[in-house]
């Protein structure tokens, strides 16, 4: 009786497993927000570091966050890094790609909880009087990941963040 629990008990761990390696090898986050403000108003709110307290959700989760600007004062070059608490964790991120009033895409590195090369893009679409700002993340899915996402949905969870940002972006320009 206690081997067939046991066989049947490794077949499904095995089965979970193989399940998970066969998922895909990377992932995109991907959330858009219509704000009604031009887009030369939402974009020096991401181009420059310095602003992000004023909307990234990510600047609350540790008010004792080491922050450290470097590079640029804002655009292609300047970079972000920041150590904090288990939510915060530690990273970096560097602006690679600025496009006035339209694109600005960031080399985003995370050291703690877990290490992760991904990368991000703010894309600014007018349309009349309102802009649809996306905000897109991409990157590798190690095998942990993999297991882990059979369990947690990581859209929801980033994406999750992502909303939140963009109503902040959205205050912050439409007031």
């Amino acid at each position: 009786m206690f081997s067939t629990i046991l066989i049947i008990l490794v077949v499904i761990i095995a089965a979970v497993l193989i399940y998970a390696a066969t998922r895909r090898n990377d992932f995109v986050t991907t959330r858009t927000a219509s704000i009604k403000a031009p887009p030369e108003a939402i974009f020096p709110l991401i181009n420059d570091f310095s602003r992000w307290p004023e909307w990234s959700p990510y600047e609350k989760l540790d008010p004792d966050m080491k922050r450290t600007l470097s590079g640029a004062a804002s655009g292609k070059g300047a970079a972000y890094a920041w150590e904090g608490n288990g939510k915060a964790g530690k990273g970096r991120m560097e602006i690679v790609n600025s496009v006035p009033s339209s694109l600005v895409a960031l080399k985003l590195d995370f050291e703690k909880p877990f290490r992760a090369n991904n990368s991000v893009d703010f894309t600014l679409t007018p349309s009349g009087d309102t802009t649809a700002v996306t905000w897109a993340m991409r990157g590798s899915r190690p095998f942990i990941a993999k297991l882990m996402g059979l369990f947690m949905n990581f859209d929801t969870l980033i994406g999750r963040d992502f909303e939140v940002g963009l109503a902040n972006l959205k205050r912050s320009t439409e007031a």
